[in-house]
């Protein structure tokens, strides 16, 4: 499993029109994002209109081109665009990625097995 997260801005004159957008978005977007193999997908807003989204799944870059290839999320994709600033392209395509430097679970697995650092042995 991959885990992805990314980050967009809206413009902050159009924040409560995006989010009214996403209330809720539309049935068959929903069914394309789940046909990509994304799951847990959520979005965070932020101050400013910054917002970061995150997903997981299995191949991002069969998830991408899946999507990039839907008609569905074309007319999604093309109806959201207006809504962000300093974007080229597709939102869904063109988000700025972010670097995960700490997951729990993975971290929690790597020291499972692990000889701590306050055992003597």
């Amino acid at each position: 499993m991959i885990r992805v997260a990314f980050q967009l801005q809206i413009d902050p004159a159009l924040i409560d029109e995006y989010v009214a957008r996403h209330t809720p978005v539309w049935p068959e977007m929903l069914a394309e994002i789940e046909a990509s193999g994304r799951r847990n997908y959520s979005l965070f807003l932020g101050d400013g209109g910054r917002l970061f989204g995150y997903y997981e799944v299995d191949d991002d870059t069969a998830a991408q081109a899946y999507l990039a290839a839907s008609p569905v999320a074309a007319r999604w994709e093309a109806e959201m665009a207006r809504y962000f600033v300093g974007l080229e392209g597709r939102p869904d395509q063109a988000a700025t990625p972010l670097a995960e430097v700490f997951n729990l679970h993975d971290q929690l697995a790597a020291t499972a097995d692990a000889p701590s650092e306050s055992d003597p042995s």
